[in-house]
Parts: structure tokens; C-alpha cells; sequence
């Protein structure tokens, strides 16, 4: 087999190995301690997490076993559960899960697709470099509510939508995992003009980045690579093997040359009452990491 042909069936044979680890460690329900008025709990093989934001959240492993009228009578299961609580919810799907008709299914009860985003894996032994920053921008871990609200602020603005509310939640959650949920911000002159969140996953080998983002105006100086850098170097100074990413297609290009693979994608199917509006995107998750040349 000539080289380039045996790299790719190398890179084949990677993502598979990846999948599997992931799906392995990170697919079950939720590891981290829960704030106060978030709730989680298991209905067969999904996770449904609700409480402190606009949109429930429905996960779980492949539902490949399941036969066409079980699937169909566990999605209308969780319409009715949410119904009840009259709450929009969100239901991951993986492309990879082997079950090609879930799509079909979930849009036959009325849950609408978002933007697919691509699901990226990378090494952290091969992620570790020093951040590189521009002059007068310096990173700083955030702590207190007023940190995490600049950093909704940011998000709002990147964004173009109202990301106030999850100030609240981000603040929430690091209280109830300070070890395992880390707020980051980058900072000029006192100015906010980066932000990013990192999830330690407790009982698992990855880190998850989320809530990446750089004002416009600060774009192209490197700034989101430093973030991604100084992440990996705290996931890896605690022992963690991989970073995890659902990353938009802004940054996608930049996470794969930095070392990412990806190996996947995963798409939001979501459901929204009748009686409400639709639910703000990532209203009970982590914000994708977003914009970040």
C-alpha cells in the first residue's frame, strides 16, 4: 500500500478508536454535580437534564437496538414529559450512531433540526504548546458572577442574540464544580475580548471546550488559539487524554490545524411547545465553540 493510501486507512482507523472512546465515556448522563434547580434523570437508554434555562436537553448512547415502534414510543415519551413541564428541549443525535432513520422519526414528531456541527477530538499531549498572545491581551481564569456575566455579555455579542441568562447558569455550574468547570477570560485594558469555558469530565479521560469566542475587532491575532493552548495545558495538568469539541465551522478549520481530528457530527433536534416561543439555543448546554479566527 503506497504511503498516502496507509496514512488515510491510519486516520480511518483513529477515528474509529476515538468514537469508541468517546462514545464509551461521554455518552452516558451527565457526571457533574448539578446546580441547585437543575434536574437530571434516565428513561431507558436517554438522559433528560431541565431546570435553569429555556430548552431541556434529551442524550443518550446509539439506539440501534431499539425496533421501530420502541424508538418511536420513547421520542413520544420525552415530547410528553416536556409537554407537561411545557419546557422546549433539545435531542442530541451523532451521525455515526447507526441508526439513519432517527432523523426521519424525530422530524415525524415535530422536532425541528439546527445547524450540525462537526464533532472534533484531539490529543492532549500533542496540544500543549504555549499560548501565544498578542501584546496588552492577558488570560485570566473567572470566578465571581460579574465575571460571568461579561462573559454572557461577549457571547451576546458575538452571537447578535441576547446570551444574558447564561452568566447565571455558567456562574452556577463552576460553583458546583469549581475543580471541573474552568471560566476563562482574555482581557485588554480591562476589556473583555475572549472568552472560553473548559469542562473537566469527571470519571472520563476528556476535557470538552465550549463557549469559545472572540470579538470581531480582536480576530486574526492568534487570540483563540491561546485559549484552545491554555486549556490543553490545564486539562493536562490533570491527567486528562483528550480534548472534545462540537465546533461550528468557524472553527473547525483552525481546532484540525492545531492537531484536532474530526471524526463526526452531531446535530440539534428540537421541540418546542406550542404555548411558548422557540428556545434560545444552548439554554441548558454549553455554548459551541463559535467564533474564533
Amino acid at each position: 500500500m503506497e504511503g498516502p493510501a496507509r496514512d488515510e486507512v491510519a486516520q480511518a482507523r483513529e477515528r474509529v478508536r476515538l468514537l469508541s472512546i468517546f462514545d464509551a465515556q461521554m455518552r452516558g448522563g451527565d457526571r457533574m454535580q448539578l446546580p441547585a434547580g437543575v434536574h437530571q434523570e434516565a428513561d431507558g437508554p436517554v438522559h433528560r437534564r431541565w431546570g435553569g434555562g429555556a430548552r431541556g436537553l434529551v442524550t443518550g448512547p446509539s439506539l440501534a437496538q431499539l425496533e421501530d415502534r420502541q424508538l418511536d414510543a420513547l421520542i413520544e415519551k420525552q415530547i410528553a414529559f416536556f409537554e407537561q413541564l411545557n419546557l422546549a428541549f433539545e435531542w442530541k443525535t451523532y451521525a455515526h450512531d447507526g441508526r439513519a432513520d432517527l432523523p426521519r422519526r424525530l422530524t415525524s414528531h415535530g422536532l425541528i433540526p439546527e445547524e450540525p456541527e462537526s464533532l472534533v477530538i484531539g490529543r492532549i499531549s500533542e496540544l500543549t504548546q504555549e499560548p501565544q498572545l498578542p501584546e496588552r491581551v492577558g488570560l485570566r481564569e473567572a470566578h465571581s458572577r460579574a465575571d460571568a456575566d461579561q462573559l454572557a455579555e461577549l457571547l451576546s455579542t458575538v452571537a447578535g442574540a441576547d446570551r444574558g441568562y447564561l452568566g447565571r447558569l455558567f456562574f452556577e455550574e463552576h460553583l458546583a464544580n469549581p475543580d471541573h468547570v474552568v471560566l476563562l477570560v482574555a482581557e485588554s485594558a480591562g476589556k473583555v475580548v475572549a472568552s472560553a469555558r473548559l469542562n473537566l469530565e469527571p470519571g472520563s479521560e476528556f476535557g470538552s471546550l465550549w463557549s469559545g469566542s472572540v470579538l470581531p475587532e480582536w480576530r486574526g491575532q492568534g487570540i483563540y488559539r491561546a485559549l484552545v493552548a491554555w486549556r490543553a495545558q490545564r486539562a493536562a495538568a490533570r491527567g486528562y487524554r483528550y480534548l472534545q469539541v462540537d465546533a461550528t465551522e468557524s472553527s473547525r478549520p483552525i481546532l484540525e490545524r492545531l492537531g484536532f481530528q474530526t471524526v463526526g457530527s452531531t446535530t440539534p433536534y428540537c421541540w418546542t411547545p406550542s404555548r411558548v416561543a422557540p428556545a434560545r439555543r444552548g439554554a441548558e448546554a454549553p455554548v459551541s465553540e463559535a467564533q474564533s479566527t
